[in-house]
């Protein structure tokens, strides 16, 4: 394959994996997202908030997201708010020696996370769902397919 080639074959985080939590709330993160995470960027995620789940960014995504609201002397009101849920909220976790990350107590509380845990790669990123709750969330998705790609084939991405 050409150098152009090359330059354009990034790895993304992709699939779904099912894992347990561990009693101290360790995670094992798939060979096929730390591989993402060596070649792409380093060993570092930041964990924060979504609603009914936690997302994990490479630090270097989420710098740029930092970056986006950087801008902001005084935020309006509705970008505090989501500023103290999203980035405060926001930890470090590094991978151990064995392909784990630490996710504090907080974190696994306001997600709802129990010992079943799915891992859900969307590119840049990655989700942790609690596994009854990500059922749940999947199923109002079949409900809503014809909606939802109506929706997303009119976005100008």
């Amino acid at each position: 394959m050409g150098e152009s080639g090359a330059k354009g074959n990034v790895l993304v985080f992709r699939g779904r994996s099912t894992h347990v939590l561990d009693s101290k709330g360790r995670l094992s993160i798939p060979a096929r997202f730390r591989e993402v995470l060596k070649s792409q960027y380093d060993e570092r995620l930041m964990v924060t908030n979504l609603p009914n789940c936690l997302v994990a960014y490479p630090l270097d995504v989420w710098k740029k997201i930092e970056d986006k609201f950087t801008s902001y002397d005084i935020a309006p009101p509705k970008v505090q708010l989501f500023q103290r849920y999203f980035l405060a909220s926001a930890v470090m976790c590094n991978l151990d020696s064995h392909g784990r990350i630490l996710i504090p107590s907080a974190l696994r509380e306001e997600a709802g996370l129990n010992k079943d845990v799915v891992l859900l790669g969307i590119l840049n990123r990655f989700e942790i769902w609690d596994k009854d709750a990500l059922e749940s969330e999947l199923q109002k998705a079949r409900e809503n397919v014809d909606e939802l790609s109506e929706f997303v084939a009119s976005l100008s991405i």
